[in-house]
């Protein structure tokens, strides 16, 4: 009987394991395409947008945007996200992602 539980325990062990496993994979798969979308968002922007007046005087107010995590949008930035979105339509990227983008000019 001994045998058996230490058989079964041993196998409860493995099947822990394999799940957290499995569960640290996906949680790393999903940052990784996260930060990967946000990357080619800043990337798309800040090649883009290098030389844009209207981009780079929104400089301080993303800074005062991604600082208050969203709360304090200034004119300037709200006029450059509006820019930018005309500009590159196809861009997917959040207000969050181009506020970033715009400190990276």
């Amino acid at each position: 009987m001994t045998r058996l539980r230490l058989l079964g325990a041993a196998m409860l062990l493995a099947l822990a394991t394999s799940a957290n496993a499995s569960s640290f994979l996906v949680t790393t798969d999903g940052l990784v395409d996260a930060f990967d979308a946000s990357t080619n968002a800043t990337s798309d922007v800040s090649s883009s947008f290098h030389d844009d007046k209207i981009v780079r005087a929104a400089r301080d107010d993303a800074a005062t945007f991604v600082a208050s995590a969203g709360d304090i949008r200034g004119v300037r930035l709200e006029g450059a996200l509006q820019h930018i979105r005309a500009t590159l339509p196809r861009l997917h990227a959040s207000d969050a992602q181009l506020a970033q983008a715009i400190l990276t000019l």
